[in-house]
């Protein structure tokens, strides 16, 4: 990639302007989606953290409208809508986003990278990594913190497990929501209560039922009743509930399930160190998660060949972004010694463009840079004298 020269202005949109231009440069086409968005894709496919801080409105007809929160969507609908759908392609985007965040201005720019369609995932992940890290050189800005996961490696875990299907779907829908997550684990652990359910008829008809089947029966269950929605939740939401509390009827999960998932939950550290112990916790187990640990290892090498210091980056098979479309590698990009929210973050989202009307599965990865955060770390460390070294 082209480094990017320092501009003669030292605000965050001339900086913002630069790091744009050299991801053109790079190849990276330049995407302008409309500010105002289908609210649907959003409130479907975001994360919490986005879909309650949603501007909201409708038009004329009744859509549902509001303003982009991020662009990642945006950026996806329109690859979608273009010519090149299902093309290897790249894009880099910079504006405004909208999102109600307490004290904090609900306007605020982000810029970015999306990549479409490349079928070498870990070469694509390590890329976006490490452009993510000269995103952040730009600003001058080289003591980092990179923090890494890997929603697929889980998703294999609980995949080789012989767990009832409505628990599956529902760990994996919860890996991001760490609070969701650690709830699903304790009910996991509970004993059948002896203590008689008051839906004890419909739980017996779903015991066994797959979601297909059990949707089917909540669904005609309510059109008798004239109800489409209980409490504010959706038909497939409720199918889900008591297909979750048949399962708990039938039983608690296995102990040595339980506690493979705590096993494999503990495990951090460098890259080399991570798989070595993902290795070990396969072979103990009998999982065959071969598939998911060679793609974490050869993402290994793409990012020790494009210069990243692996020994200097943290992997943990807990990190979630809690976005709900995240389906493999994850990272963030914090200052060193400071930083809950991070000025870099992305991941690698295959089920995305699917879920968005896609015919066939794209594979995609991509990154948000916050530059008004970016911006402010480096005048405190310009304040400061200091940047660092990269770590």
């Amino acid at each position: 990639m082209t480094k990017t020269a320092a501009p003669r202005a030292t605000g965050s949109a001339a900086w913002a302007d630069a790091l744009l231009l050299s991801f053109a440069e790079a190849g990276y086409l330049k995407a302008e989606p409309a500010i105002l968005q289908p609210a649907e894709p959003f409130l479907d496919l975001s994360g919490e953290d986005i879909r309650k801080s949603l501007y909201q409105t409708s038009d004329a007809t009744g859509e549902e409208l509001c303003l982009r929160p991020d662009l990642t969507i945006p950026v996806a609908r329109d690859y979608l809508a273009s010519p090149r759908a299902g093309q290897p392609v790249g894009f880099c985007y910079l504006g405004p986003v909208f999102r109600y965040r307490g004290g904090c201005p609900s306007e605020f720019q982000q810029a970015g990278i999306e990549s479409f369609g490349r079928q070498d995932r870990a070469a694509a992940d390590a890329e976006m990594l490490a452009l993510g890290l000269e995103a952040t050189a730009a600003f001058g800005l080289t003591d980092i913190d990179i923090r890494t996961g890997d929603v697929a490696v889980f998703t294999a875990l609980i995949d080789a497990l012989d767990l009832y299907p409505v628990w599956k779907r529902r760990l994996i829908k919860d890996f991001n929501r760490k609070v969701s997550l650690e709830q699903d684990l304790g009910r996991l652990t509970l004993a059948t209560s002896p203590t008689r359910n008051e839906y004890e008829g419909v739980l017996a008809a779903l015991a066994g039922s797959d979601r297909k089947a059990a949707l089917a029966l909540v669904t005609d269950l309510m059109s008798i009743a004239g109800a489409t929605n209980v409490g504010g939740r959706s038909v497939a939401e409720i199918a889900d509930r008591f297909l979750e509390q048949s399962t708990l009827k039938g039983g608690a999960l296995p102990r040595d399930a339980l506690a493979l998932i705590k096993r494999f939950l503990a495990i951090s550290g460098d890259p080399d160190d991570a798989l070595a112990q993902l290795r070990a916790l396969a072979a103990d187990a009998k999982l065959d998660l071969t598939a998911a640990i060679d793609q974490f290892e050869s993402r290994i090498g793409f990012m020790a060949a494009r210069g990243i210091d692996t020994a200097k980056t943290r992997f943990s098979t807990s990190f979630g972004r809690g976005l709900d479309y995240y389906t493999g590698f994850e990272f963030e990009l914090h200052r060193k010694g400071n930083g809950v929210e991070p000025l870099v973050a992305g991941g690698r989202y295959d089920g995305l463009l699917t879920q968005l009307g896609s015919s066939t599965p794209i594979p995609a990865v991509g990154f948000s840079i916050w530059i008004e955060a970016l911006t402010q770390v480096r005048r405190n460390a310009a304040a400061t004298g200091s940047t660092g070294s990269a770590s």
